[in-house]
């Protein structure tokens, strides 16, 4: 990382001087700015200046991640947990290390961590190996109205084969979800209540606790998609008290192809492998055969060694900068985003308007500009935004629009980037005729 000290370290040198509040914003938002020099995409992109405001899709990812990827395929490539030679130990223990950092990052048990793809397949793991065998045709399962489709079409798909019920959690108009909604389902057989922490086109962040509370109180297990809250704010699954809780390393600063499930131990050790093959087992006999422990019973065939060791970098650097300091800075990004946004005529933005209660993302909609050719229109100023419903159709049908055009930040953005945005959305009214 770049030669400056902590974020939490500036700050505290600051105040014990007695330097005013603004000078400790100020040395801090400096200090966001020269991160950026640990991204080689904003020096190496062709055809000129890059504000990157798409890391809710996915994010850049720093030289220590790029060099640890590197390192593995350059220096002790080889398949883990099946070579007594020196290389391949060497890959086993950084893949085995990179599960007990991931842990840490959560505050869970090395054993409690199983390496996915992404928050999809975690989802489906679930679906598939829990609620398949466990959720029969008289029970139900409690979604809510502003998930990601990764988590609606797996329990679509299931329902499909265990003939169970799909309920939903509605939001209100102001983005947040009807948290007075939940009374009507007690009393009902929910098995399983699955819920984003953030949502990726509202911003909302949810009230994890109470929902994980709710679902333990009328007996179902507490499922949470955090892939939009785990790049950016402190997760404890002990606090949080959930069952499961999935995220991808490729929206933290990590590689694509990477995810993480956490579950409890006692779940995963009850439940069915997701695959069969190589690794996820013990003994295999022409007639039968016995699993694996957990966690490498859900990780059939070679895994995604390089992934799991960049992730594990991703996690060393986010951990470094403070994964309280990378929220305080989205939250003021987030605040200024929505002042400058809220002053363009004909734009409407979706969700919370208090910055406090949002992920680093605005989603909104400007005069009757189709967002396809609003991005297109952004992207000659180098800017990049997310156009379309960002799969979570569900949102906008109930939102009343085709798509939606979304910002969103990281530790890596700055808030002349959102003034600039601010700036190209105004030319675009006149570019578009909407003003004169």
């Amino acid at each position: 990382m770049c030669d400056v000290p902590c974020y939490s370290d500036i700050a505290t040198y600051l105040y014990g001087r007695d330097i005013y509040i603004s000078d400790v914003v100020n040395s801090l938002q400096r200090y966001f700015e020269q991160l950026r020099l640990d991204f080689p995409i904003f020096s190496d992109v062709e055809g000129g200046r890059l504000i990157y405001l798409d890391s809710a899709a996915t994010s850049q990812k720093p030289r220590q991640v790029l060099e640890a990827v590197n390192s593995f395929y350059r220096r002790y490539n080889a398949n883990v947990h099946r070579g007594v030679y020196g290389i391949s130990v060497k890959a086993t223990e950084e893949y085995e290390n990179a599960r007990k950092r991931v842990a840490s990052f959560i505050n869970a048990r090395p054993d409690e961590i199983v390496f996915v793809r992404g928050a999809t397949e975690g989802l489906n793991l679930i679906a598939y190996s829990w609620a398949l065998r466990n959720i029969s045709a008289d029970e139900e399962v409690l979604l809510t109205e502003m998930e990601h489709h990764s988590n609606i079409v797996p329990w679509q798909l299931v329902a499909r084969l265990a003939g169970f019920k799909i309920s939903y959690i509605p939001f209100t108009s102001e983005g947040y979800l009807d948290m007075a909604e939940l009374d009507r389902f007690r009393g009902r057989p929910i098995k399983l209540l699955s819920f984003t922490y953030a949502s990726n086109v509202l911003g909302t962040i949810n009230d994890v606790k109470a929902l994980t509370r709710f679902a333990h109180e009328i007996g179902a297990l507490a499922v949470v998609d955090a892939a939009q809250a785990a790049p950016h704010m402190r997760i404890d699954v002990k606090e949080l008290d959930c069952d499961f809780l999935v995220f991808s390393g490729h929206k933290m600063l990590g590689p694509t192809g990477i995810g993480v499930l956490y579950g409890r131990r006692s779940l995963l050790e009850a439940m069915e492998p997701f695959m069969g093959g190589g690794e996820m087992i013990k003994e295999v006999r022409l007639e039968a055969a016995e699993w694996n422990d957990v966690p490498w019973k859900f990780e059939a065939g070679t895994p995604n060694i390089a992934g799991s060791i960049g992730l594990a970098a991703a996690v060393d650097y986010l951990e470094k900068v403070g994964m309280d300091n990378v929220r305080r800075h989205e939250e003021e990004l987030t605040k200024l985003a929505i002042e400058l946004l809220s002053e363009i005529p004909f734009l409407t933005i979706y969700g919370p308007r208090d910055y406090r209660d949002r992920c680093g993302l605005v989603s909104f909609y400007l005069a009757d500009i189709h967002p396809h050719d609003l991005a297109s229109f952004l992207d000659r100023d180098g800017i990049c935004v997310r156009a379309g419903h960002h799969c979570a159709m569900p949102i906008h049908t109930r939102l009343g629009i085709p798509a939606s055009t979304r910002a969103s930040f990281y530790l890596y953005n700055t808030p002349s980037e959102i003034e600039v945005l601010a700036a190209s959305l105004r030319r675009a009214l006149k570019t578009f005729k909407v003003i004169p």
